[in-house]
């Protein structure tokens, strides 16, 4: 069972949802973005499935999400505060932090002076929608970690395609047929989104079990 608990950080508390795994290889810190929660259909399926194979996870609500707002603070805010949660963290195993939309961004920011083995990207928000001129790679390429980007390929933020190929060094790319910013397909299949909703889902988390076991963990 998860175990929930409230951690101080300079901005208010922050609620961790705990969901601990036997023999863990190591733990994955995931926030949610700006406007959403770890309610986030990718954030619950990583935490319903990895634990059992060996992966902890620990879901991280921000503390504006605490309070019932519904909005987030600037960046340099939110990295505060991730940091002061990465604080209270008792990894076992590799750490590896993450999160999805402005979650990820701020891990991205902080991966790297946190100790971090790696760093999980879910809908790395590559650039506002419709404004591709405004780019955020440099700080995807600034987690100075193994990264893992799994982007939706209708994702107005920035699809697959638009990220750079050859990929960065250290930066593995995998993308969601159909999933748009929320990880969403489409009900009815397509030949551009042939899958199903859960077919989705169970492609994130077995992408990113792969990915911590294989090169986080070092395990074959």
């Amino acid at each position: 069972m998860p175990v929930s608990r409230l951690v101080p950080t300079p901005i208010g508390d922050a609620r961790l949802l705990e969901h601990p795994a036997n023999d863990a290889v190591a733990t994955l810190v995931l926030t949610h973005g700006a406007g959403g929660g770890i309610d986030a259909r990718d954030l619950v399926v990583l935490a319903d499935g990895l634990p059992g194979e060996g992966v902890a996870v620990t879901l991280v609500e921000m503390p504006w999400r605490v309070e019932g707002k519904r909005l987030a603070p600037r960046p340099a805010v939110i990295d505060v505060a991730f940091r002061a949660v990465l604080e209270s963290v008792h990894a076992t195993g590799a750490l590896v932090i993450g999160g999805r939309s402005a979650g990820a961004r701020s891990a991205c920011r902080v991966g790297s002076e946190a100790g971090a083995a790696g760093v999980l990207a879910l809908s790395f928000p590559l650039h506002p929608p419709g404004k591709p001129e405004s780019s955020r790679l440099d700080e995807l390429l600034g987690a100075g970690v193994p990264t893992l980007v799994v982007q939706g390929e209708r994702d107005p933020f920035g699809g697959p395609a638009e990220f750079p190929d050859p990929r960065p060094a250290g930066v593995r790319l995998v993308g969601v047929p159909g999933a748009d910013h929320g990880m969403k397909v489409p009900v009815r299949q397509t030949p551009t989104s042939p899958l199903r909703q859960d077919a989705a889902l169970a492609l994130i988390a077995a992408t990113v079990l792969t990915w911590v076991g294989t090169e986080i963990a070092g395990n074959p």
